[in-house]
């Protein structure tokens, strides 16, 4: 893993690793997730692979000091290719006695803990919950090297020549705390000052602060006799392309767009704000000049309403939400389905029941997403697998509701709308082709708005086009003619039909892949933000000799045509969800397969060591 090079100019010895896992934690108001965030781009920049989990509290101010008031920021960086955050952090920055005690149980034995020791004073203390100082501890912080640093007067210091006021100089310390970390692991802040520079370019004052603050904590690095190793992590061995680094909510705002783009459709979003979903519509209103219309709407009723008027007029329509917002949505993603609208539902899932974990991932909206509407309403669900991944399941949610004339669900998580990984910008001719059609191919002399073609999908044709007035509602439709139709014979071919529709999908969506040998003692399935922690146990048990396979789902409902003939191919299952078993029960029901869980629902994701520890106990099971 590591080797020591020779001294360098200031005497320090360098280090070589192949990835690292770092940790930024303090109050919800020092600046952690920026800090994580510049580190994260400095990286990328720099050419390793990242993957972040940003971690904040859900109050917009914590009270200060407190362990419930603790933001903090996760990366990995490294010199190959990664899938998750990691498991044990390697360094550990700790801000305030808060952050060190919820923080340091994550840091591995040996791991590098730097704390601001100038706020572990008796305040500090106590909020937190200790009845001495820890840093005065030698015996409990002994497995850590420990580097007590004075952050907030060095970072007064820097700036005294400023004029800035106690507080104003105050909150540059996480730029110290940056500028520390980056000497440690030899990155260069370039990055970092170019977003000063024009993030604050109408405060001089703030740009010159920050600077300071940041090259002091650079310089500390290089002249403290504390601190003797610095490490390398080069550059990660990626396919050649364009880079950029990006989030799932950012990623599926792109996906949305290019799919307009492809289509040359006006794109609709309506939304109403909600944690962690907000952002899709953050970045969507920045892309006004690709023809896209952004409605803040007064609740999610309006927002699921105003989407089904959108979708009517011929617009692509996309809403999202969390799992609260999707609840409030059902009745009219209920009448989406009805009238046979082509329209997109996200659910950014979080921690539930109500208003639950609003700032934590879970993945325990896949029974409200699978059935949660009233009367028989099947509806195609799909889940990207990782934040990149979301450009794509994007466009493909929107191609599924328009080749189909129905809703589509798209189920992402907390842990992949915040987490972050470089993203290849794909050359625009290598992506799918997205036609759309409002054109009325029947050839009979009166339109009829549910006559249907061999996918069984209905016309969309705009209102008012000249021949093709109809209208639409929540009312049960007599098949072709689409009037209302009450008579039971309808209503049972109308529900079979609509089921039929969407189980069909199946033969229009790629059959399921599997990772490992093609049969064997254990298939892992799974779906959603837990695709890196299981491909990345998975990989490292196929490496120790053990005969177990992987098989991530992207397309939930229907599922794959094959997904039952792989299933048939392994002694065991492994199902693991950050929920009950959902999924689980879901595969039990459908193929009858003996599936076994592992779950989770802590607010976390899953560790890599948890996935393969049950790995190991199924496999030994079977001796």
């Amino acid at each position: 893993m590591a080797t020591t090079d020779v001294p360098g100019a200031n005497g320090k010895l360098s280090e070589q690793l192949d990835a690292v896992v770092i940790r930024f934690c303090g109050d919800s108001g020092d600046g952690m997730q920026l800090a994580g965030t510049q580190f994260t781009n400095v990286s990328a920049v720099f050419g390793n692979d990242v993957s972040t989990l940003p971690d904040f509290p859900a109050e917009i101010r914590a009270p200060a000091g407190t362990l419930g008031g603790v933001s903090g920021f996760q990366i990995c960086f490294s010199s190959s290719e990664i899938f998750t955050p990691g498991d044990e952090v390697d360094t550990l920055i700790a801000m305030n006695p808060a952050a060190l005690k919820t923080n340091v149980a994550d840091l591995r034995r040996g791991g590098t803990l730097i704390v601001n020791e100038d706020a572990f004073e008796k305040s500090n203390l106590s909020k937190a919950g200790y009845e001495s100082n820890p840093l005065d501890d030698e015996e409990s912080l002994a497995a850590y090297q420990l580097q007590k640093v004075p952050m907030t007067s060095l970072t007064r210091d820097a700036v005294a020549d400023l004029g800035l006021s106690p507080r104003e100089a105050e909150r540059c310390k996480n730029f110290f705390a940056m500028g520390l970390v980056y000497w440690l692991y030899q990155r260069d802040a370039t990055p970092t000052e170019d977003w000063v520079k024009t993030k604050f370019a109408k405060k001089p004052e703030l740009v010159e602060a920050n600077l300071k603050a940041l090259h002091a904590g650079y310089n500390y690095g290089i002249t403290t006799e504390a601190i003797s190793v610095h490490y390398r992590v080069d550059p990660a061995d990626l396919p050649p392309g364009k880079y950029r680094k990006v989030t799932g909510n950012e990623a599926l705002a792109f996906g949305f767009v290019t799919a307009s783009k492809l289509s040359g459709k006006q794109l609709f979003y309506g939304g109403y704000p909600i944690t962690p979903a907000s952002d899709i519509l953050h970045e969507l209103s920045k892309l006004k000049n690709f023809n896209v219309v952004t409605f803040q709407a007064e609740d999610e009723i309006a927002a699921i309403t105003s989407v089904v008027g959108a979708s009517y007029a011929g617009d692509l329509a996309i809403t999202a939400s969390s799992g609260p917002g999707i609840a409030l949505k059902s009745e009219g993603v209920g009448l989406a389905a009805i009238m046979e609208l082509p329209l997109v539902v996200v659910n950014v899932q979080r921690g539930g029941p109500s208003t639950g974990l609003p700032t934590k991932t879970e993945q325990s909206d896949l029974y409200m997403c699978m059935f949660g509407r009233n009367g028989d309403c099947p509806l195609p669900l799909v889940a990207p697998a990782s934040p990149a991944d979301c450009f794509e399941m994007a466009q493909e949610a929107l191609r599924i509701a328009v080749e189909f004339m129905t809703p589509v669900m798209l189920l992402s998580d907390g842990y992949i709308a915040n987490g972050a990984e470089p993203w290849q910008i794909p050359d625009v001719s290598s992506l799918k082709p997205f036609k759309v059609s409002n054109e009325n191919t029947q050839n009979g002399d009166e339109f009829m708005p549910y006559m249907r073609n061999e996918k069984k999908a209905r016309p969309w044709v705009i209102p008012g086009t000249p021949g093709c007035e109809h209208r639409l509602g929540g009312l049960e439709k007599s098949d072709v003619t689409g009037n209302v139709d009450y008579s039971p014979e309808n209503h049972q071919f109308m529900t079979t039909l609509r089921a039929k529709k969407v189980a069909d999908i199946a033969n229009y969506i790629p059959e399921q892949t599997i990772e490992g040998p093609e049969s064997g003692d254990l298939l892992v399935i799974s779906w959603g933000g837990t695709y890196g922690a299981v491909r990345t146990a998975v990989k490292q048990s196929i490496g120790e000799g053990l005969s177990v396979a992987h098989a991530h789902i992207r397309y939930l409902n229907p599922f794959p045509k094959n997904l039952g003939d792989i299933i048939k191919q392994y002694k065991k299952v492994l199902i693991p969800e950050l929920n009950n078993g959902q999924l689980r029960m879901i595969i039990r029901g459908t193929y009858l397969a003996d599936a076994v869980g592992l779950n989770k629902v802590q607010g976390k994701p899953f560790l890599i060591s948890e996935v393969k520890q049950k790995i190991r106990e199924m496999i030994s099971e079977q001796k």
